[in-house]
């Protein structure tokens, strides 16, 4: 509501400081108000510029009119830094005081933990003990001599006792032992005792310690001791068969010496029923060192058994590696690593990896805070104690400070950290609980407290917290909600939207209370709480409240800006309707320019509650603008159309960059257009009707603009005179790209203009008559893509109609080329010139534009072959070859093997036609008669035929190469003769007849009087099995109704492809003709267009096969003509 009211204020500062707009406090008349309309309108500068007009425009849509006043432009992207937050006082707060004996006991702890250090310390740590003692003193306020006596008793106290945790999580990559491929591995490991791993001879060492012997070592073996030199050992569980195994155990070894001690681990694989993997196990159960020579001995005496109870060597258990690890090598957070398995002796052979987990801790503390107070407190007071020190060091820079500290810090910490064995979720949660407090009196940044957060939920153990650390944990969180929500409520005042700085941390503080409320930490010990954003609600409410109690001008605010506009454009409409009374440019924006705020105003009412939402006093406020945006609409397509001249005129149909293929006049195009769209994006007009309207002007400005830019840039071209063709080219690519970006331009504006739902929402709002009234914008925006489209078709047009000429002269070389000269030397200067063509159209088309060239030339191409054809047809079959052979290469050249025009589109209507003529007139007279009956062989049709169909079997006997037909019976024959009936017989002939010169056709007896006549005729015809397997050769059945007194009328045919025979394919059928299946075939009568294109290359050709297969093939046609 706070923000409401600030745009509202800003808003009617706007109104009364500009001119145009003041209100006079005292009552005018009506003819005073239109001479203050008058003076305004005079007063206000008139700029002829259009691109002025458009700068000024578009900076009313980014909004940036607000900023221009200086008040806000130096805040907005400085680093001021940002108001305080505020302090409340808390139970956390009163934690964060220690008493002087808490100080003193915290100091010892410190001062214990730095003596008694150990692990390998790296380049963030500090090795110095002095500069440790002084730092501390520093951060504790401790003199010198109370310093030098707090040492001294650490000194002389019993030192801490220190243990090593050892966590085996796996290994990989072991030695397989066990004859299926795999082992069954298992750890052994134990603590070297420094002494007297260092007394070992120097030829000993070469031979590494391993807790079990061969069986021969083991006899030498005098005791326990020798054996075994290790202070105890443990075994893990044994993983079977893998040679990957995983474990995860954990174990705890007292360490004496963290100097000379060593950790040694075997890895076995366990092979005996009884082995010392059973006998380690019991090591578990002894506590301190009473009875550990009773299970050394029973490990001895098991791995002895092996030996003497008549098992071979195999029964033991095989060795897979081993590890020796200094303890004084561990650093000080510990150490998580992959170690490489060593053998042995020089004669072992392993291999594999193992992965450790190893901290060094202790167990004993001899200080007086560690025996009053957990160990996690202990570690937490202590933090809280240098992080206050470090964060006064840095009070300047507080708001972004991210919990970095000085190397003396971090040592101290790490070092108590690794010492009191605090787990990765307990380290987490005391960081957290620290850090949260400190913030609520030492502000830190937001972004490293969500990142404690995340560091608890990704640690998040249950089972590692007491109930005293949960209730601790869950007050932590609580507390620092209620200070980030007190925070929201102070929203104005500590997070001001000017500074960059503050908006900042109020995101950041919004993702804290986001990340505590949804973790699963926080559900687990806070389980009673409300919702966030109940919380947040509450908070900025009760803010808002306390702001207008402090304001107390509640009602003064709430209705000053409706009564200023509702002033201002009353007086404003009255000019306006005026006769001749244009609106000014400048007037214009500034009228938008206050429409969008007040709508932007307007919008904050659905963030409002209900019951205050209805109190916004600016509803309906749209109805005062519509008279001035309908002028605003028309001034700027005036504007639009005069900078289109201008762009047009002073564009040098160049590219504007090397990607775009578009010059600078579409640019502009485009950036009038997108100001369009907009403008009626801020308008958000909510009456539907009205805004329908808005949109229907909007739409026609836009096809107008449209239509005019693509005929000034056409009409450009047309007017230039240039001596080179290809600068004409290049331009007219220019043109059709320029086009094709505003036509898809547009495309995407109606898109984001969404006047499909607005169309609906009219629709339903009109009555049943009057349903196709808004459907008038659909058409509009076919209309203008057809426009452009028309644009688009002529310009290519006119782009290939330049090629006309040569190609022409090409195809006439090809045409006049001699038959002596290969076909690409004829083809190849076509080629050339179109390669060259295409070149220039690829660099300078968009990849539409150039399909669409490419598709048009591909129609120019085709027409201009069959031209040529048509005017040479009494030419060599070698003409028609050479044509052939260019036209296949004209496919390649466009299909550019894929990346050109699809095959789809190359091989249209036209080219079909021009290629099967060009295909049949290279042909011999043969090739085309094969054709012929090839083609008949595709006629036979699936579907019933109403000629009827015909039965017969066939077969090719090869050793007596002779082909078997027999004619079984005809059913469903047509009537031919008066009485309703036929008198059918079947001529069976093998074709094409130059295959089969020497046989004759053959014939049925006469059926009288029926139309399913039976024959069971069979016949036979002597031809060789070549001959048959011809491609075009097969049997016609020609069915004829035999007639006395004139020619026999033409019934159907049947056309039986060779190659479907038995005997002649693969298929082969025992007992000859007998045993083959019937085959009924479909009676069909051959129609004209079928055959015209070979008939009409066939009437053309004077040899003899010619002229009798045409006179075969009318005599056919006039049989069927008789019997229609």
């Amino acid at each position: 509501m706070s923000t409401l009211l600030e745009i509202k204020s800003s808003v009617l500062r706007q109104v009364q400081n500009r001119q145009s707009f003041h209100h006079k406090t005292t009552v005018a008349t009506a003819s005073d108000s239109a001479q203050e309309i008058s003076e305004m309108t005079s007063a206000v500068r008139k700029d002829t510029e259009d691109d002025d007009f458009f700068e000024r425009l578009k900076r009313v849509l980014k909004k940036e009119s607000r900023l221009h006043s200086g008040q806000f432009e130096g805040v907005l992207n400085s680093s001021t830094p940002p108001p305080p937050e505020t302090v409340r006082q808390s139970h956390a707060m009163e934690e964060m005081k220690p008493t002087k004996e808490e100080v003193e006991m915290l100091y010892e702890e410190a001062l214990y933990t730095v003596v008694y250090r150990s692990g390998v310390v790296s380049s963030e740590h500090t090795a110095n003990e002095d500069k440790l003692f002084e730092y501390l003193q520093k951060v504790f306020g401790v003199s010198v001599n109370e310093h030098e006596v707090i040492l001294q008793r650490i000194r002389e106290t019993k030192g801490p006792g220190y243990a090593l945790k050892v966590t085996v999580v796996e290994a990989k990559n072991l030695l397989a032992k066990d004859s299926n491929g795999f082992s069954d591995p298992y750890c052994m490991l134990g603590i070297l005792i420094g002494q007297q791993y260092a007394k070992e001879p120097e030829e000993k060492k070469e031979r590494k310690f391993s807790f079990r012997r061969k069986k021969e070592k083991m006899e030498k073996w005098s005791s326990v001791k020798d054996a075994l030199p290790a202070k105890y050992i443990q075994v893990t569980k044994v993983k079977n068969n893998t040679l990957n195994p995983v474990w995860n155990e954990n174990f705890l070894f007292e360490i004496d010496n963290t100097s000379m001690d060593q950790l040694h681990l075997d890895i076995w694989d366990h092979d005996d029923d009884v082995s010392v993997a059973e006998a380690c196990k019991k090591l578990n159960e002894v506590s301190g060192f009473k009875g550990m020579g009773r299970y050394f001995k029973q490990i001895v005496k098991s791995a002895r058994a092996n030996g003497t109870a008549g098992a071979s060597e195999d029964n033991a258990d095989d060795f897979l590696g081993c590890l020796n690890i200094s303890v004084n090598e561990i650093p000080v957070g510990g150490l998580d690593k992959w170690f490489k398995l060593e053998p042995r002796s020089s004669s072992s052979r392993v291999q594999g990896d193992c992965h450790l987990i190893l901290k060094l801790v202790i167990t004993q503390r001899e200080t007086l805070l560690c025996k009053r107070t957990s160990s996690l407190i202990m570690h937490e007071m202590l933090l809280r104690q240098l992080l206050q020190y470090e964060h006064r060091q840095r009070e300047p820079d507080y708001y972004n400070w991210k919990g970095e500290v000085s190397k003396f810090a971090f040592t101290v910490i790490s070092h108590h950290r690794t010492q009191t064995d605090l787990s990765p979720f307990q380290n987490a949660v005391v960081q957290w609980q620290t850090c949260s407090k400190l913030h609520q009196k030492w502000n830190m940044d937001y972004s490293y407290l969500l990142e404690l957060l995340k560091h608890i939920e990704e640690q998040w153990d249950p089972a590692v917290l007491q109930r005293e650390q949960e209730e601790n944990l869950a007050e932590s969180f609580n507390s620092f909600a209620e200070h980030c929500l007190l925070q929201l409520r102070k929203l104005r005042e500590i997070f001001p939207v000017a500074n960059s700085i503050a908006i900042g941390r109020l995101e950041f503080l919004l993702r804290c209370l986001s990340q505590i409320y949804s973790m699963q930490p926080f559900q687990s010990v806070c389980p009673f709480h409300n919702e966030l954003h109940v919380e947040i609600a509450t908070a900025l409410k009760k803010g808002t409240l306390e702001w207008y109690e402090e304001m107390q001008i509640k009602e003064r605010l709430k209705r000053k800006v409706a009564d200023d506009v509702s002033v201002a454009m009353e007086e404003v409409n009255v000019k306006l309707e005026q006769e001749d009374c244009k609106l000014k440019p400048y007037i214009g924006e500034l009228i938008f320019e206050l429409h969008i705020t007040l709508n932007e105003i307007k919008g904050f009412q659905e963030c409002l509650p209900l019951k205050d939402n209805k109190s916004l006093t600016l509803s309906g406020f749209h109805e005062l603008f519509k008279i001035p945006i309908h002028m605003l609409l028309r001034t700027l397509h005036e504007k639009t159309c005069e900078r289109i001249q201008k762009a047009v005129q002073k564009d040098k149909l160049e590219s504007v960059d090397s990607v775009s293929k578009y010059s600078s006049s579409a640019v502009d195009v485009t950036v009038c257009f997108s100001l369009m769209k907009e403008l009626w994006l801020q308008l958000s007009w909510p009456d539907a009707t009205e805004a329908f309207t808005f949109i229907t002007q909007l739409v026609d400005d836009i096809s107008r603009a449209a239509i005019q830019y693509s005929e000034l840039i056409r009409r450009k071209v047309d007017k230039s005179h240039h001596s080179e063709s290809g600068v004409m080219t290049e331009q007219l690519c220019t043109i059709l790209n320029n086009v094709e970006h505003v036509r898809k331009f547009i495309g995407h504006i109606l898109k984001d203009l969404d006047w499909k739902s607005l169309e609906s929402v009219v629709v339903e709002s009109c009555s049943p008559g009057h349903k196709r009234v808004p459907k008038a914008l659909d058409v509009q925006w076919q209309g203008i893509d057809v426009d452009l489209q028309r644009q688009t078709k002529n310009t290519i047009a006119h782009l290939t109609d330049k090629m006309i000429g040569d190609i022409k002269k090409y195809i006439q070389h090809i045409s006049l080329s001699p038959d002596s000269i290969q076909n690409d030397e004829a083809v190849s200067p076509l080629m050339k010139y179109l390669d060259d063509r295409l070149i220039i159209l690829n660099d300078s088309l968009v990849k539409e534009n150039l399909y669409r060239v490419l598709e048009d030339l591909w129609g120019l191409l085709l027409k201009l072959i069959i031209d040529a054809l048509d005017s040479n047809r009494d030419v060599s079959v070698e003409f028609f070859g050479r044509f052939y052979y260019t036209l296949e290469a004209l496919v390649g050249l466009f299909h550019a093997e894929g990346q050109g025009l699809p095959l789809e589109t190359l091989w249209n209507r036209d080219y079909k036609v021009l290629e099967e003529e060009l295909r049949l007139s290279k042909c011999t007279t043969n090739e085309l008669i094969e054709h012929y009956y090839l083609d008949k062989q595709k006629w036979r049709s699936t579907d019933q035929s109403k000629y009827g169909r015909i039965s017969v079997k066939c077969y090719y006997e090869a050793s007596e190469q002779k082909l078997h037909v027999e004619v079984l019976h005809a059913a469903d024959l047509i009537a031919l003769d008066a009485n309703g009936l036929s008198d059918p017989f079947v001529i069976i002939e093998l074709c094409p007849h130059h295959v089969f010169p020497m046989v004759k056709s053959q014939r049925t007896q006469v059926k009288a009087k029926t139309l399913n006549p039976v024959y069971d005729e069979l016949f036979h015809f002597s031809v060789t099995y070549k001959q048959c397997r011809r491609r075009a050769a097969c049997i016609l059945f020609t069915v004829m109704d035999h007639d006395w007194l004139s020619s026999n009328d033409f019934a159907g045919e049947a056309v039986m492809p060779m190659n479907l025979i038995c005997g002649l394919n693969e298929l082969e059928v025992s007992g000859g003709l007998k045993n083959v299946q019937p085959t009924v075939l479909k009676l069909t009568r051959p129609k004209a267009n079928n055959v015209k294109s070979i008939l009409k290359m066939l009437e053309g050709r004077m040899d003899k096969e010619a002229q009798e297969f045409v006179k075969r093939l009318k005599e056919m046609e006039k049989c069927m003509g008789s019997a229609d």
